[in-house]
């Protein structure tokens, strides 16, 4: 089953593309919930004229993440959190905490945006990306120490 995004859904797709779903979660979730629309043709000559009209606005939201990533550069954040002798951490590092810091720094990053390849664990260095627009993707270096 084919269906048009009507916003951006994680590990699905982003904002007016046509994905390929099973016919249960289409019916059953992303439509209901106004997450999506069917793809049929009407549907998608209407998709196709929204974009083509929002071309030059996406456009300028485009370049408004690209030069936030030129901004950002190859930032290291330190977070401080209580760790045992063995260097495992109590609680965890959230992408709250990394959104919190980059705010501090003057960097307004949306925390549904900030994804770490693997969950910090241990006290290191740690690598995060963040998901600026649908074709901008900028990575950090996260330095978890203890404090």
């Amino acid at each position: 089953m084919e269906v048009i995004l009507k916003q951006d859904v994680a590990g699905l797709g982003y904002k007016n593309d046509t994905v390929k779903v099973k016919p249960g979660y289409g019916r059953n979730f992303l439509i209901p919930t106004g997450v999506a629309i069917i793809a049929n043709e009407s549907n998608k000559r209407l998709i196709s004229e929204n974009v083509r009209q929002a071309a030059h606005k996406a456009a300028k939201v485009k370049q408004d993440a690209e030069a936030l990533a030129a901004k950002i550069g190859d930032l290291t954040i330190d977070i401080g959190t209580k760790a045992g002798e063995s260097g495992k951490i109590f609680g965890a590092v959230t992408a709250v905490q990394v959104a919190d810091l980059l705010k501090t720094k003057g960097f307004e990053v949306d925390r549904k945006k900030v994804h770490f390849k693997e969950q910090p664990k241990q006290v290191g260095s740690y690598t995060v990306t963040l998901d600026l627009h649908k074709e901008v993707k900028h990575t950090i270096t996260v330095n978890v120490v203890a404090e």
